[in-house]
């Protein structure tokens, strides 16, 4: 076997095709063909760029380009440094209802763990406090966390909590239980206000949600209400090619 068939053999099924079109939609059709036809399954690592240059016999551009495109198209996930894998079904989340992520990713059979970022109290800005309806500036809890689904980062959770409401959230151990949970217990809700746009990832963003600067993504602003009270500001922001928000209901008449 010579030393590009051995490589091709190593690197995934089959050739390029045979078809008229740019050479980087070809390594894309490759790529899908060896997913389709099981080669590469859910979480399979693919070969490096360089196996697939040398095994393909096309640039590093063209190949970088294939594998761009068919990431920003959910099919592969690609993880700063570690590598590109074969992306799992994009998940889905209610996006009328409020739900617990971790319930939402174990009813898929998948993995759910949480890593705390900030956890603290703090002074709003004048633009929060007024997202709270406060008269006077007073403190309230802060969160970030970072959800994953079998290890990838899957949303971008940052909560402002009305203290009064919610004494103590800052010192809770969101790693063992969800704020969805504590708050679900600590104070009812009687109205939300969902508010969804399309955003690029920013640097920060990005190296959180281990994803390319730019990315679009999916951010959902969320406040709550318990009674005349606001009781939570928040900002989740979701890979866009990692999830999607979708809901069915029956409209009221």
């Amino acid at each position: 076997m010579s030393r590009k068939a051995d490589a091709m053999d190593r690197s995934g099924q089959g050739a390029l095709p045979d078809s008229a079109g740019p050479l980087y939609e070809k390594v894309k059709a490759y790529v899908l063909a060896n997913i389709g036809s099981g080669a590469w399954g859910l979480n399979h690592k693919l070969p490096s760029e360089n196996e697939l240059v040398a095994s393909l016999g096309v640039s590093r551009m063209t190949v970088h380009r294939a594998l761009r495109e068919l990431t920003s198209q959910g099919h592969l996930l690609r993880v700063q440094g570690v590598g590109t894998f074969v992306a799992p079904p994009k998940a889905q989340s209610a996006l009328i209802e409020i739900n617990n992520i971790a319930n939402e990713i174990e009813q898929r059979g998948a993995r759910h763990n949480a890593r705390v970022i900030v956890l603290e109290a703090t002074l709003p800005s004048p633009d929060l406090a007024a997202a709270f309806e406060f008269s006077t500036r007073r403190p309230v809890a802060h969160s970030v966390i970072v959800h994953h689904e079998n290890g990838v980062p899957v949303q971008l959770e940052e909560r402002f909590v009305n203290s009064q409401l919610v004494p103590d959230y800052e010192n809770q151990d969101f790693e063992a239980t969800t704020t969805f949970d504590y708050l679900q217990r600590s104070t009812p809700l009687t109205e939300v206000e969902h508010v969804i746009s399309a955003v690029a990832a920013d640097a920060e963003t990005a190296d959180l949600l281990m994803i390319e600067p730019g990315t679009p993504c999916l951010l959902l602003h969320r406040r709550t209400w318990s009674g005349a009270s606001v009781a939570t500001v928040n900002r989740l922001v979701y890979a866009g090619n990692r999830y999607s928000l979708g809901s069915r209901y029956s409209p009221r008449s």
